[in-house]
């Protein structure tokens, strides 16, 4: 029997089959864009690659990459693997502090600096004598550049291959509870996810499949979905987005046809479309015959996504009414769940078996039960081999026979959809002495169009409270005491709803508007926009006792 076939074999499958095909579409400035295919991309990893093998580095050496969503990214990385290596991709937007972390604690021998808005603040974090190459995009910098490189290196020959064993790359989380942990995925496990998932995307997606990556690569979302996917499919387009302020001309570039996003974001479209339209008036088109089905596809085409045919939001928990707002425009939206240890290979909504509120059905070759205390436990064929240098850790993750312990709460209906109800460790009690789920009530509220993102907490208060960010519209106006009047009234209700469907031990005493948005610089959201709900409690600690002194339902932090 053939030994299952990795993922530079398949690789060197499209450097021939597919070699010119256009695989790549780097924007470069202004409107201008360069265009790599399969024989432009391999021919560069093959050059630095063999520069790579020239520096006399350990096999299974730790290379890292530093750098923003970009072509060079991918070439980076398969030049990693051909010559041996194993990648550590660090988010762009980790601090100095971060970037020290994850390079010593990786022993990386060698860092690519790429596309990056803070360089500046992050370089004092590489060690001195670290080497480090610069890619063509990179800021400007006294460092060794790729183009350099590559121009004056023949191309490595043959076709270097890995053992299902070796370790592709670690991926660091992004440290939402605390210090990044190194999750290794080996090319095997890696491999094996990968083709299942490329089968995935091909069952909605059976045409051109172009895809816009944003999302950070250096999360295993993006690189698991979108990355090695495409280097299975061989057929697959992807195209990069050049900044957040021209990110709307990108999508409408790309013209995707698969759309994998994060809750911020889908709420963000929406929150853009009422701007320009307010809530009530597109609703009522939508529902006149035939104009709402054209009002729908406007919206559609002014976000760049009539093209889509598979729709998806991961990375944490998506209100349900967004989802019924995009499914009445025309756009199947899907939840769907995965983990950095699982290659985030783990539940996918199906066209036949999707419903707000879940997260869809085990996706092949995924088992999945429940413990006692209702834990999800997963075991995927792109599971982990473990955490770099905590073997303890690595022990205390996983049950005896190999299931993935993750944390998350959750309940499965008879037809196998599955229901996340929230994080163990975010289980708080009150001063009544039961425990809150923070997940549900922040669905509720992040559902209301006011509101961007929230947080439900009150540990060992009388009662637990809401804290909000208004949406980005709105953040502007509220110094209009008649905006700020409106507001209070509406969240005012909105407390009154959200009580009304809670157990009175999960009443929320009341609402507090955040003074700032929380964001990656700021420290309050990870790179993946997940919220530090640790980081917002310290930071408002100080004025929790003043706020449950006050009167009314709605304070102003």
């Amino acid at each position: 029997m053939p030994a299952p076939k990795l993922l530079l074999d398949h690789i060197y499958e499209h450097e021939t089959a597919q070699a010119n095909r256009v695989f790549l579409t780097q924007p470069v400035g202004g409107r201008q864009v360069v265009d790599y295919t399969w024989a432009q991309v391999i021919d560069q990893s093959r050059r630095m690659a063999a520069h790579l093998k020239s520096q006399g580095f350990a096999p299974g050496s730790r290379i890292a990459i530093l750098s923003k969503n970009c072509a060079h990214f991918m070439m980076a990385e398969l030049a990693i693997w051909m010559a041996g290596h194993t990648t550590v991709a660090i988010f762009p937007t980790e601090t100095a502090e971060t970037v020290r972390y994850v390079l010593d604690h990786s022993e990386a021998s060698l860092l690519f600096v790429g596309k990056l808005d803070t360089w500046p603040q992050q370089a004092p974090g590489v060690p001195a004598g670290l080497p480090c190459i610069a890619f063509p995009l990179a800021p400007r910098t006294d460092l060794e550049t790729w183009d350099a490189i590559t121009a004056r290196t023949p191309p490595l020959a043959g076709q270097p291959g890995r053992a299902p064993d070796d370790l592709a790359f670690i991926a660091y989380t992004s440290g939402s509870t605390g210090t990044p942990k190194g999750v290794m995925h080996s090319f095997g496990r890696a491999s094996a996810a990968a083709v299942l998932m490329a089968a995935e995307l091909r069952s909605h997606i059976p045409g051109e499949i172009r895809v816009l990556s944003y999302l950070p690569l250096a999360h295993i979302f993006e690189r698991g979905w979108i990355e090695c996917c495409a280097f299975v499919d061989g057929k697959a387009h992807i195209y990069f987005a050049e900044s957040l302020d021209t990110f709307l001309a990108d999508l409408q570039r790309a013209r995707p046809t698969g759309f994998i996003s994060v809750p911020r974001l889908w709420l963000k479209f929406q929150q853009g479309v009422f701007s320009k339209m307010p809530p009530k008036k597109l609703d009522q088109l939508l529902g006149i015959p035939i104009l709402g089905r054209i009002v729908a596809r406007k919206v559609l085409a002014g976000l760049g996504l009539d093209q889509v045919q598979l729709a998806n939001s991961g990375s944490a928990p998506i209100p349900p009414d967004l989802i019924r707002w995009y499914n009445r425009l025309g756009l199947n939206l899907m939840e769907g769940y995965g983990m950095t240890e699982d290659f985030a290979y783990s539940h996918a909504s199906r066209q036949d078996r999707n419903a707000p509120g879940y997260v869809g059905v085990p996706l092949p070759g995924v088992e999945v039960r429940f413990s006692q205390e209702g834990e999800i436990l997963v075991k995927s064929p792109g599971q982990t081999v473990g955490y770099f240098k905590q073997p303890e850790l690595t022990a205390e993750s996983f049950t005896e026979d190999g299931f993935f312990r993750t944390g998350d709460l959750g309940e499965s209906r008879a037809d196998g959809l599955l229901k996340i109800t929230g994080r163990s460790k975010e289980l708080f009690k009150t001063a009544k002495g039961k425990y809150v789920a923070p997940a549900p009530i922040e669905n509720h509220l992040n559902a209301h169009p006011m509101i961007e993102s929230s947080i439900v907490s009150g540990v060992g208060q009388p009662s637990a409270y809401a804290m909000v960010v208004l949406s980005e519209a709105l953040r502007p106006r509220v110094a209009d005491p008649a905006v700020r009047a409106q507001v209070e009234g509406e969240l005012g209700q909105l407390l009154q709803e959200v009580n009304r469907q809670r157990p009175d031990y999960e009443h929320l005493r009341m609402i507090v508007v955040a003074s700032e948005p929380w964001s990656i610089e700021n420290g309050c959201l990870t790179p993946t926009m997940k919220i530090k709900r640790s980081r917002i409690e310290a930071a408002v600690a100080p004025q929790v006792e003043a706020w449950y002194a006050r009167d009314g339902a709605v304070h102003w932090a």
